[in-house]
């Protein structure tokens, strides 16, 4: 019988992490994942009864040791864990440090297992590690974020790359798709243009920030094949930055379009709005758009257009309401 794949999801109740749990289950991996709210999600249990769960501390390490003796040295960690929202991040730099910045987590897979290159860290990155002064940034362009979530993100690739010896880091774009198994609180960008579109009302939309929205399916298909590659090579040698964006460079105005074409909305409520004209409580850069060549070519990927996976999206929350 073939060895399962031991895989370690932290942030397995967000949204990437429950994505990525719904495509590891199945046969060919052993899944464990880390959550820091507690209790966990009903639905998330029922979705993955076999899936070990731990409480984890990021900020302490708090939990790691229970999955070395509960699950033991996995074959790789995916964390996808991270305060993500850059007002917050503003608002509270100590605690994005310490959560952004997986101290603990390196920490935990340097000193626990003998075989310390037998585990690959994959770790989500973001696309707001670059300045945004130009379009089209390459993964060996200098990484100068202008706010503290792009910082704390930077500082963490930094880590990585003197402690780890083998690792996957993904700079990704904007995550859109479908809703999760267990829904988040928060707004996914699709639903939240397709909602307030439909109301009929004007709403204020960027006109000057770009980005490379990915498709959530697409994001994992490309942390799966990094696994597979992972498990297949015989000489455990990997340290990759990858750019994980999709293959459109888009203002929210346009993203806002695409939404409204797919859904038959009403273009003209799309107000064009300069980003500066608006006091988000921290600074945005305006361009970060990502060339995917590498991405493309390493991984042998053709990621979703932003048409398609809004179509994709919608059809998707279409059908969840119908079986609702």
């Amino acid at each position: 019988m073939e060895k399962k794949t031991k895989v370690v999801v932290v942030g397995g109740t967000g949204y990437l992490g429950q994505h990525l749990l719904q495509a590891l289950a199945g046969d060919r991996y052993d899944v464990a994942f880390t959550h820091h709210s507690c209790p966990l999600p009903g639905l998330l249990l029922d979705a993955f009864p076999h899936f070990p769960s731990f409480h984890v501390d990021l900020e302490t390490g708090l939990g790691f040791h229970s999955i070395s003796h509960h699950f033991g040295q996995p074959d790789v960690v995916v964390n996808c864990a991270a305060l993500s929202v850059p007002r917050v991040c503003e608002q509270d730099p100590d605690s994005a440090l310490s959560i952004n910045v997986p101290s603990s987590l390196v920490n935990w897979l340097s000193s626990s297992f003998q075989t310390k290159n037998k585990t690959l860290l994959i770790h989500l990155s973001t696309d707001q590690v670059y300045e945004g002064v130009k379009s089209f940034y390459k993964e060996e362009d200098e990484t100068l974020a202008v706010n503290v979530y792009g910082k704390s993100k930077v500082a963490a690739e930094l880590l990585i790359r003197d402690k780890c010896q083998n690792f996957a880091m993904l700079r990704s774009s904007i995550i859109f798709g479908p809703q999760t198994l267990s829904p988040l609180p928060k707004n996914l960008p699709v639903q939240w243009m397709d909602s307030v579109l439909q109301k009929g009302d004007t709403v204020d939309f960027f006109h000057d920030e770009y980005r490379c929205p990915i498709y959530v399916t697409d994001l994992v298909s490309i942390i799966l094949r990094l696994i597979d590659r992972w498990v297949l090579s015989d000489d455990k040698q990997m340290r990759i930055v990858l750019n994980a964006g999709g293959p459109d460079r888009l203002s929210r105005v346009q993203m806002a379009e695409v939404v409204a074409q797919v859904r038959g909305h009403d273009l003209s409520l799309i107000k064009h709005v300069s980003a500066s004209s608006v006091d988000r409580g921290v600074v945005s850069p305006t361009d970060i758009s990502m060339d995917i060549t590498k991405l493309i070519q390493t991984l042998d990927i053709s990621p979703t257009s932003f048409k398609d996976g809004v179509r994709l999206t919608l059809q998707s929350e279409s059908r969840s309401h119908i079986l609702s």
